[in-house]
């Protein structure tokens, strides 16, 4: 069974190009907020999920709070385009098994995302 991704970013064009480098390896579920994503964890079972820091209403970072909740074992890898040095400590010291700067390459995506199945 394909492991299921949940990647949560409030641009659409970043959630196309995430869902066509992940598609054909991957079941990927796409949330447009962090609230829409806290609904979709608590319904469906979620593998990993990518995680946009700056988004409207609640970023990245309380959303990730948040699942931590009810859905701790989840392994999150953060998604960024601002390359602030403390968002990114901030989300690894809450648990984040890792991030990616955006724009990334495919390739840097996908060997991510297989890299954190392999600890499983």
């Amino acid at each position: 069974m394909q492991k299921r991704i949940l990647v949560v970013d409030d641009d659409d064009m970043n959630l196309a190009r995430t869902q066509i480098i992940l598609e054909d390896n991957y079941e990927v579920v796409l949330a447009e907020s962090g609230i829409r994503a806290l609904n979709i964890l608590k319904k469906q079972k979620i593998d990993l999920v990518l995680l946009d820091i700056d988004m409207p209403l609640m970023n990245g970072i309380e959303t990730f709070e948040h699942m931590k909740e009810f859905a701790a074992d989840i392994p999150v890898i953060f998604l960024t385009a601002s390359g602030e040095v403390e968002d990114v400590v901030g989300a690894l010291l809450l648990g984040a098994v890792d991030y990616l700067k955006k724009p990334y390459p495919p390739q840097e995506l996908l060997k991510r995302v297989a890299q954190e199945f392999e600890k499983k």
